[in-house]
């Protein structure tokens, strides 16, 4: 299952969380890292993961909200392009 990259979050830790998501907001996958390792394998526009490795998205805003960015990633960015 393909998921493009939705949000990015900073923390004090110097972690970085990443979360993908489905075009239709519907499925999402979360990661950390810490943003030395990022540097070394950068952030790229998607991912493909197994169903099972995905989350179902609960809140109808959030949804929506991935779903849009999933689309203007998918339609601005090759799925392999760094970001």
């Amino acid at each position: 299952m393909r998921l493009w990259l939705v949000e990015r979050e900073y923390d004090t830790r110097q972690t970085v969380t990443l979360t993908y998501a489905t075009v239709d907001g519907e499925r999402s996958y979360t990661r950390q890292a810490s943003i030395e390792l990022l540097q070394r394998n950068p952030v790229t526009a998607a991912v493909d993961r197994d169903r099972e490795d995905t989350a179902a998205v609960e809140d109808a805003s959030t949804r929506e909200r991935y779903a849009a960015e999933a689309e203007r990633m998918a339609a601005d960015h090759d799925p392999d392009e760094e970001v």
